[in-house]
């Protein structure tokens, strides 16, 4: 991992520089007569190569951002997506591994000289690499089968230098994702991500997230066995990747996925008081008896409360026509400031389009609704476009947001079928009508395993004011 950072500035420098070369390219091309379109396919398959090959090779915030940008790929054309889905979804699942001595480094400095006492085996080689670090298997002292997370050396300084790089250069992804506000997105990660860096808190949003999904019959959480500031010991769970079921499950594998994404995802504020905050494929197993597993719960946010209420009635509302009373409610959530006028027909034709999937018994997620969805909302010429100029996304819904559109593009790749909206009324307050809170306390309760006392993990740090969308 290069952690100079001369080194990382220059590959990522070099990424504008590389852009700029093959716009001259195409241009040349153009000129020489190649047809118009088939140029910028080109100019954007070898964009993308280049791109992700490099936030791959260096890991830390270049690899993170990767990583979130990969679920927007449901969302491109597919005469764009399709010649370089791989170099995206690769980001999803590995990169280039950490020495073996690197490795140890770390271990000694965080389990102590005597290290491999606590374990029987310990395999050098690793199973798996993530963006700011690498995951090896082994087994620990009692025999159990356990997956041992050792954080890249220089791994905080390169997260932080990064994203403030990619920001500057947030304008070089809109050649290959066209409508996507990426610097907003890069911003806010960047916000998040230093969270990651404290495997203890990590650790600790295991241990809850362990706690109140033990047990369930569709969700497995591993245990915790060890955990220091950058090495981290769960148990092993064996199981299919989301990212090899996108590519190659069948009808009812990716049903299955998807439905028990949503289910988790939903119902994690309410059983343990938190949710997930980074839904990408890489974080998510199938298990031999049709279960699914998290990996990773670097990225969490403290709901002690459940999902805010004001989500599902609104949702609610809008659902059934009542526009004016889906206007004052944003009103008072703060998605609407009180200087700007906007008219309530035009702000639920805005709402109602993206509700569909909760709007009857059973939807399919598709690359064609979302590509749809992404072109009404993001060209600007729309009217959409031009309303949600004027709507704010406050401080408290920042999360939340970027969960629900990073799990709609994972849905959207899964190409999932499902009764999303039965899960949303279960566990989303607010959506069914209106509920106590001890009422969803008690089927909170009433679920397998048990929620948390909000006491039992370390404070969310507040969140700054967002700029205006």
């Amino acid at each position: 991992m290069p952690i100079r950072a001369v080194v990382r500035t220059a590959k990522l420098a070099g990424l504008p520089l590389g852009v700029a070369g093959r716009m001259t390219w195409g241009l040349g091309k153009r000129l020489g007569g190649r047809p118009a379109e088939l140029v910028a396919t080109e100019v954007q398959q070898r964009t993308a190569e280049q791109l992700f090959k490099v936030l791959g090779e260096l890991k830390g915030g270049a690899m993170k951002a990767g990583q979130a940008l990969s679920v927007f790929e449901a969302a491109l054309p597919e005469e764009i997506a399709g010649p370089y889905r791989a170099a995206l979804t690769r980001l999803q699942e590995a990169a280039p591994p950490m020495p073996a001595a690197a490795v140890h480094r770390q271990l000694v400095d965080q389990l102590g000289p005597n290290w491999r006492e606590q374990f029987r085996d310990f395999d050098d080689q690793p199973a798996a690499s993530a963006s700011i670090g690498q995951v090896h298997r082994a087994t620990w002292s009692d025999g159990r089968k356990v997956a041992v997370k050792v954080q890249y050396p220089g791994a905080g300084a390169a997260l932080i230098s990064d994203l403030q790089q990619l920001t500057r250069f947030a304008r070089l992804f809109s050649i290959i994702t066209p409508g996507l506000e990426v610097k907003p997105l890069l911003e806010e990660l960047r916000e998040r991500v230093v969270e990651e860096l404290d495997y203890r808190m990590e650790g600790a949003y295991q241990r809850a997230f362990a706690e109140a999904f033990r047990g369930d019959p569709d969700i497995q959480v591993p245990e915790v066995v060890q955990v220091g500031e950058r090495v981290l010991v769960t148990e092993w769970v064996d199981g299919t990747p989301l990212s090899a079921i996108i590519a190659d499950g069948t009808a009812a594998d990716r049903d299955r996925a998807g439905l028990l994404l949503v289910r988790f995802l939903y119902s994690g504020p309410g059983r343990a008081g938190l949710l997930h905050a980074d839904p990408h494929p890489g974080n998510f197993r199938m298990t031999a008896d049709d279960r699914l597993c998290v990996l990773d719960f670097g990225a969490v946010n403290r709901l002690p409360d459940g999902l805010p209420e004001p989500i599902g009635r609104l949702a609610r509302l809008a659902l059934a026509g009542e526009a004016d009373a889906v206007l004052v409610g944003l009103r008072e959530e703060g998605f609407v400031r009180s200087e700007v006028q906007v008219d309530a027909a035009a702000v639920w034709d805005y709402v109602r389009p993206i509700l569909e999937p909760v709007a009857g018994p059973s939807f399919t997620f598709s690359r064609g609704w979302l590509r749809t969805e992404a072109t009404r909302i993001g060209d600007p010429r729309s009217p959409a476009a031009q309303l949600g100029r004027q709507l704010n996304l406050p401080p408290a819904y920042l999360l939340i947001h970027r969960v629900v559109v990073g799990t709609i593009g994972v849905l959207c790749q899964l190409g999932a079928t499902g009764a999303f909206r039965a899960e949303v009324e279960q566990w989303q307050p607010g959506f069914a009508g209106p509920r106590t809170k001890a009422g969803r306390h008690a089927r909170a309760a009433n679920a397998p395993g048990r929620p948390l006392p909000a006491l039992a993990l370390p404070a969310t740090p507040m969140r700054p004011e967002p700029r205006r969308r």
